[in-house]
Parts: structure tokens; sequence; C-alpha cells
């Protein structure tokens, strides 16, 4: 029989293949791990056997398999840790027969460290302490750490606000070394720095501040010149005077980044010889500032203005409170110049929401402690025109430093400058949004950034003083886009400039210590080409998240320390979010948040998530939990540890109680 012919078929062409991503970890509480990568939609699942060195939040290499479908999940294995999150851990020390372990005090899996004899310092079994993680390679099978930190506290509140800046990454105190330099620093002020500044010393000046401020960063200027014009200086202390590039106080203000306000303490970004004594703007102390003048004509509209080094000498320190009280009553010391210079915050308020800023109103929840730091009170500030008048000007001066800045070119080519940006609505969150007012009522116009700003206005109008106001003005936030510092300008969509920094804070705040480097090279006439900018912002924003996550962090274990003597009792609420699992309520009378399990409404219902509608809907009674609702709760549970409230539902009227599953046998 003849040989069949051999047919040669095309090889099939294989489209799977590894790729190696960079990208940052995210660790769940369960342990599995999501590695999120800019270019791609989703993001990449890491099985804990499979991070490698790698701990939640670093920024990592994973390797992935992938057919081609960048949409598709896909699974990866860590491959090389880029850059540590967090080198320093709170904990508790484990030691028997002279082995030493550190157990990481984490919500976050991590493993234990070993801990070295040699590493282990003078802590003791069963101490709280701060590890710092000194190595972790290829070969060994623990990370290595050294106890830098053996925590003491005055009580378990102290000690959780401890643990909760280490664990945000931020140190409890300063090297010596830091403080060491920051000591030989002097205020005194030399001819040559007389030379080269302009003297306000001798015009009215004041600082307004809380009533609890230990640092006074910013004052305001106020005289009459000749044709009815008002001189109105915006006077900043002046920190890059004495914070110089490659100083250990520079390294240290960098890492940090900016200052930290807990419930019962301020972990700050500089030491107290710098941010109470050195920069700080107090009363009759001649002092260095970095100033924004404008000058306004008797309708308001600014005719000059000027920028550069100044020095000032504070008469006076007024509170938000005193400040108020002389609004209100239209007497008192200053009344005068403060009335005017309210007029005029009035005035350039009102043009920017003319213009397309949202004005979106703020309240702080604020505790009030006992001597050990233990909530005994919450009180709740709204925004006043005492502080929308130093708002306004602080806003003012930001504005004008970007402009400033924005008009030079090196070479053709904008300055690298740290602009604080925020990006117009996350379009996936406005949708459901403007669907949900709309069932209020209220319509919004979505066909251009300019219109949705003013039906964001006309809603804020439109709901002050209704039952919906808290529950639409929360969503309305939850739309936005996050502020950050970058060195691509895009303009501010929420306070509609088209050029904005930071620029009044550099005692809280690294990005303004750069933003006044860069506007005295600038006046020179010497801007510096900065190639690490971009580094710089990606850093500055990175510890303001963390700086954030810390401070609710913070008020959240404060709220549970506040709601434990309650167990047991009701209160009335509000419900304030919603999700698959349950939905929380924030007390009415304590602004102090909870979460209902839908474990616990099981015994009256089946209840689905209307993520629409951001309601829970019960599959029988039809009985929902929207966001915005009135309930009745009780308080069920209070866990320090975890820094979480439960709270149990409480029905307006008795309903019928479930019998089996509910479910139809057919």
């Amino acid at each position: 029989m003849p040989k069949k012919k051999k047919i040669n078929k095309p090889a099939q062409r294989n489209s799977t293949q590894i790729k190696t991503y960079k990208g940052v970890l995210d660790v769940s509480r369960s342990g599995m791990g999501f590695v999120v990568v800019e270019q791609l939609k989703t993001d990449i699942r890491v099985r804990p056997n499979d991070f490698g060195k790698a701990l939640h939040g670093d920024t990592v290499r994973v390797q992935a398999t992938t057919g081609g479908n960048l949409n598709k999940r896909l699974d990866g294995k860590v491959i090389e840790v880029v850059e540590r999150k967090q080198i320093r851990f709170s904990g508790r020390m484990q030691i028997m027969n002279h082995t030493a372990f550190f157990e990481p005090a984490s919500q976050k899996p991590i493993p234990d460290f070993y801990i070295p004899q040699e590493n282990v310092q003078s802590a003791k079994d069963g101490d709280r302490v701060v590890v710092k993680l000194v190595r972790w390679e290829k070969d060994d099978r623990r990370p290595i750490g050294m106890v830098e930190t053996i925590l003491d506290a005055r009580n378990e509140g102290d000690m959780a606000m401890k643990e909760i800046l280490v664990d945000a990454g931020f140190p409890l105190q300063f090297d010596q070394e830091v403080l060491d330099e920051a000591d030989v620093l002097t205020d005194a002020i030399t001819p040559a720095e007389e030379k080269r500044r302009r003297d306000f010393r001798s015009i009215l000046t004041f600082t307004i501040d809380p009533v609890d401020a230990r640092d006074f960063d910013d004052a305001l200027s106020y005289r009459i010149l000749d044709d009815g014009i008002t001189e109105i200086g915006i006077h900043i202390a002046d920190v890059s005077h004495f914070v110089k590039p490659g100083s250990l106080l520079d390294d240290e203000a960098y890492r940090r980044a900016t200052s930290v306000y807990l419930p019962d303490r301020v972990n700050p970004m500089l030491p107290e010889r710098i941010s109470n004594e050195l920069c700080s703007l107090r009363p009759h102390e001649d002092k260095y500032t970095f100033s924004a003048v404008f000058q306004f004509d008797q309708s308001g509209k600014i005719v000059h203005r000027w920028i550069g080094r100044t020095l000032i000498h504070s008469d006076h320190r007024f509170t938000y409170e005193d400040v108020q009280q002389i609004i209100e009553t239209q007497q008192g010391l200053y009344a005068t110049e403060i009335l005017h210079l309210n007029q005029l915050a009035r005035q350039y308020r009102q043009q920017r929401f003319d213009k397309g800023a949202i004005n979106f109103s703020s309240s702080e929840v604020r505790f009030t402690l006992d001597e050990n730091g233990v909530p005994i009170g919450i009180q709740v500030k709204e925004s006043k025109e005492s502080h929308q008048l130093i708002e306004e000007f602080m806003l003012m001066a930001n504005r004008a430093v970007a402009e400033h800045i924005g008009a030079i070119e090196v070479d053709g080519k904008p300055i690298p400058f740290p602009y604080r940006i925020h990006d117009t609505p996350n379009e996936e969150k406005l949708i459901p949004f403007a669907s949900f007012a709309a069932k209020f009522g209220y319509r919004f116009d979505l066909h251009n950034e300019k219109e949705v700003a003013a039906s964001f206005n006309r809603l804020l109008a439109d709901v002050a003083g209704k039952p919906e106001q808290h529950v639409l003005e929360q969503l309305g936030i939850r739309t936005m886009s996050k502020a950050i510092y970058t060195a691509e300008n895009i303009g501010h969509y929420g306070l509609g400039f088209l050029h904005y920094c930071h620029f009044t804070s550099p005692i809280r705040r690294y990005p303004d210590v750069i933003v006044h480097r860069i506007l005295q090279q600038c006046l020179d006439g010497k801007p510096v080409v900065e190639k690490k900018m971009e580094v710089w912002c990606r850093h500055s924003s990175e510890r303001e998240r963390a700086a954030m996550e810390a401070e609710r962090a913070g008020n959240k274990y404060k709220q549970v320390e506040y709601m434990r003597p309650h167990l047991g009792e009701t209160f009335d609420g509000v419900i304030s979010g919603v999700a698959a699992f349950g939905f929380w309520v924030e007390t009415i009378e304590h602004k102090c948040e909870g979460l209902i399990s839908i474990q616990d409404l099981g015994h009256y219902d089946e209840f689905t998530h209307d993520e629409s509608d951001y309601a829970l809907v019960g599959m029988f009674t039809k009985k929902r939990f929207r966001m915005g609702d009135k309930v009745r709760i009780r308080v069920v549970g209070a866990n320090l540890d975890k820094r979480q409230l439960d709270y149990a539902w409480i029905p307006d009227e008795p309903l019928p109680e479930r019998k089996g599953n509910g479910r139809s046998k057919n």
C-alpha cells in the first residue's frame, strides 16, 4: 500500500505569555493579595504563598501569565520588592529560651519577625515595641528586625494613638541629631536679612487661629494707602530660611512630608524648636516671613500684587471665636479692619462660586478629652465666617504664587513645580449620584464640567435644611476626585482655579517648603529645573493619604472609646453608608458611626444590595434601608482593637418573624 502523504498542520499560535508588571501589593484581611497596576483594568491576584518577601503596601514586580485579555483578572507571583512602604511596625515581643520574635499588631496579615539577641535591646517578653525591619533576603525564612523603641504609654488610648502613627509610617520622635541641628538655629534679625526683605514690622498685623493652636504659620497685615487703596499682606512663616536643602532637618521633613493631627496630639513634621518657636508668628516678636501682598481699590478689585520675603511683627493673636464675635457684633479690637477683611473675603468667595467653584459645606467633629485623653464629650464645629475669612485670603495667596510660577518657562518649558491639582468628578460615581438626586427632585446637567459644578451648587443651595441634605452632601463629596500634588498642572476643579499650589502652611506640609524655594529661585531670576519633582509630589501625596488614614483611625478609636459606656443604650441615627454586607449608622447625638451587619437582619428578611439606590432591600418584606434614612439603633459592640462599633436595628413597629428560610420548596 502506498504510504499516506504526511500533511503538516500549521502550528497553533500560543497567545499565552508571561509578563512582568510593576504595582502596589494590597493585602486583604483574609490574606489574599492584589497587585494594583496602572495600565491594567483589573488587579493581579496573588496568593499568600506567592508574596515572596513583600508586605502590604510595598511596590513590587509581579510575574503574571496572560492570554492577551487585559480585562480578565490575572494570577501572579511577586518576584521582587521594588520599594517598601513601611519598615517600622508596632506590636508585642515574644521571648522564650533566649529566642526573640516580634508579633506585629496589624489588621493586615504580616509574618512574625525574628529578632537576633543583639537587636532585642532591653525589651522583655510581652513588651509593646516598635521594631524596624532591617533585612529580609532570599535565604531568610522570616523578616529580621531590630527593637527601636519600647512603647511607654500612660494608658491603652495613648498606646493606641502611638501604634496608629507607627503603622502609618510616622516616627514618634526625632533623632537627636535632628534636634541638635534645630537647637543651634537662631531667629535673630540680621542686617543682611533686613536688606533683602521688605519690612512690614510697623504695619498692623495679626494672626487668627484655633483657640488651642500652638503654632501660627500665617498672619494678615492691613493698612490704607493713598487714594483709598487698601493693602493686605498674607504673611507665611519662612520655614525655608531655616530648613536648608541637604540638611538633616530637611531630610526628616521630606520623609514625614506632613504633620499628623490625632484627637489628642499632633505628630509634627518639624521639631518644636522650628514649628513652635522660630517659625511661629507669635505676637510681639519680629519674624521672618514669605508674603503675598495685594492692593485693592474701593470696589474690591485687585490693582497690584507683590510676592517676596518680608519681616513682620504681629500685634495681636485672635482666635476664630474672637473674630466671629467681632463679625456678629460689629465691635471689638480692630473691628474696622476685620469687618473690611470679611467684606472682601465674602466678595471673593462669591466670585469663586460664580466662576465654577463648588460650595461644599464643612463641619468638624472634635472630642473633649479629660486629663488622660479619654473622650468625655463631642463637639460639632461648623465653618463660620471667621474661618472663611482666613480661608479666602489663603486661597488668594496660593493661587497668586501658582500663577506667578506658571507664567515662567525655561527653554520653552514650564518649570517643574508641585501644583495642587483636583481632577473632574469620577463619571462612574457621578452618573448614579445624579440619578439618586433626581429621586429627590434635583436635576443635574452632565453636559460639561462647568454645568456639573453649577448643578452641584444649585443642589447644595436647594437642599439646605431639608431632611436629605446630609446624604446628598456626603454622596456628592464621594463623587469627587482626590486632590494631589503633581508637576503636571491640570487646574483645581473644586476651587475653579487654573493654577493652584500650597504656599501657606510650610510648618506642617513639605510641598509648601518646596514652593517657597522655587519661588525664591524665580524671584532671583535663577529658576532650577528639578528632575525629581514628580517623585517628590508622589511621595507627598502618599504621605498625605497615610496621614488622613491615621487621622480617621484615631477618630474611630475615640468614637469606640466614647461609646463603650453606652453599651446597651438606644439612640436615633442616620444611615451613612450601605454595602452588600450591611449598613453604617451615624448617631445624631454623638456623630459616632457603627455597623449593622446584614447577618443580624436575617431574622427579618433576606436583603440584597441595590447599588443604584444606595440601599439594602428586603426580598420578601420589601423593607428598604437607604442612605440618609433615620433609624433607631442599640449599641451592642465596641471593639477598641478593631476600632469598630456594632449596632443593632430597632424596628419602628414589630415585624413578623420569618419561618424557615423563606424560600419556595418548588
